[in-house]
C-alpha cells in the first residue's frame, strides 16, 4: 500500500469513529427521552440515528478488507469490498425502516399521547444541528476522498436530517393538539429510511455490476491518439470505482510495426490514460495491425 493509500485509510477510519460517538449520542438521547414520554416518532429517529452508528462499524470492516494488496486469489485489489459494504449499510436501513412502519402502525390503533415539552425540544434542536454537522463533515471528506463509504454513510446521516426536522414539526402539531401525527411521522421516517437505503443500494450495485464510469469516450480516445505511433482507437471501455477505474481498449497501428515498437506504445498509452485521466488504476492495451 503506497503512503497516499494509507493516509487515505486512516482519515477515513478517523472520519468514521467520530461520526460513531456522535451518532451513538445523538441516538442514545433521542431513544431514552422519546421512550421516557411515550414520544414514538422521537423513539423512531432515535433508532435512526443508532442505525447510523451500526453503518460506521460495518465501514470500518469494509475500509479494513478494501486496503489489503492484490494477491494471488484477487489480482485486481480488494477496493470493491468497500462497495459491498455499502450494500451491508443498505440492507441495514431496510430492516430499520420495516420495524419503524410496523410500529408506526400499530400506534395508529393506540391513543397514547406523547409528552412534549422544553426539554424535548432541545433534545431535538441539539440532536439535528449536530447531524447537519456531520453529515457536512462526512459527505465533503467522502468525495474528496473517493470513498463510497463516507458518502453512502452522508446520505444516511441526511436522511436523519429530514426525519429530525419532521420530529420537530410533528412535535409542534402534537402540542396543537393532534397526537395522532405521532405515529404518522413514525410512517414517515421509515420511508425516508427506505429511499437513502434504495439511493445507497443503487450506486452500489452500480460498480458491482460494472457499469461504466466514464460515459465519455471521446476524453480517453484525445489521450491515446495523441501517442505517436497509434492510427485509430476503438472499443474503449470502463469499469470499477470512481478511486479504481479499469480500461481496456483497442488501438491500431502500422501492420509492419516491429513487436518491440508495439510494445512500447502500449506501455506509453497506459502511462498517459493514468496521467491525465484521475482514478485509472489499470489499463489494458490491444494492439491490432490497420493498413
Amino acid at each position: 500500500m503506497t503512503i497516499d493509500q494509507e493516509k487515505r485509510f486512516r482519515y477515513i477510519k478517523r472520519i468514521l469513529l467520530i461520526t460513531l460517538a456522535l451518532n451513538w449520542g445523538v441516538a442514545l438521547a433521542k431513544i431514552f427521552y422519546g421512550y421516557a414520554t411515550s414520544f414514538t416518532s422521537m423513539m423512531a429517529d432515535g433508532f435512526h440515528s443508532l442505525a447510523d452508528g451500526a453503518s460506521n462499524i460495518i465501514g470500518l470492516i469494509g475500509i479494513t478488507l478494501a486496503r489489503r494488496l492484490p494477491d494471488k486469489d484477487h489480482p485486481y485489489g480488494h477496493k470493491k469490498y468497500e462497495t459491498l459494504f455499502s450494500l451491508a449499510i443498505a440492507g441495514m436501513l431496510f430492516f430499520v425502516c420495516f420495524n419503524l412502519f410496523s410500529e408506526g402502525l400499530k400506534r395508529l390503533h393506540s391513543h397514547a399521547v406523547p409528552q412534549i415539552d422544553a426539554v424535548s425540544m432541545a433534545v431535538m434542536l441539539i440532536t439535528i444541528s449536530i447531524n447537519i454537522c456531520v453529515m457536512i463533515y462526512e459527505n465533503r471528506a467522502g468525495r474528496r476522498l473517493n470513498s463510497d463509504i463516507l458518502v453512502s454513510d452522508s446520505l444516511h446521516t441526511r436522511a436523519d436530517i429530514f426525519t429530525s426536522a419532521s420530529v420537530i414539526i410533528a412535535m409542534v402539531v402534537i402540542r396543537l393538539g393532534y397526537p395522532i401525527l405521532d405515529p404518522i411521522v413514525t410512517i414517515m421516517i421509515a420511508l425516508f429510511i427506505a429511499y437513502a437505503a434504495f439511493s445507497i443500494a443503487k450506486g452500489s450495485s452500480k460498480v458491482l455490476c460494472d457499469e461504466i464510469v466514464i460515459s465519455d469516450d471521446k476524453k480517453i480516445a484525445e489521450v491515446v491518439m495523441a501517442v505517436k505511433g497509434v492510427r485509430a482507437c476503438h472499443k474503449i471501455r470502463t469499469r470499477g470505482r470512481v478511486d479504481d477505474i479499469h480500461v481496456d481498449l483497442h488501438v491500431q497501428v502500422n501492420p509492419d510495426m516491429h513487436v518491440d515498437r508495439a510494445h512500447d506504445i502500449s506501455y506509453r498509452i497506459e502511462v498517459a490514460i493514468k496521467s491525465c485521466i484521475s482514478g485509472v488504476t489499470d489499463v489494458v492495451v490491444h494492439i491490432e495491425p490497420k493498413k
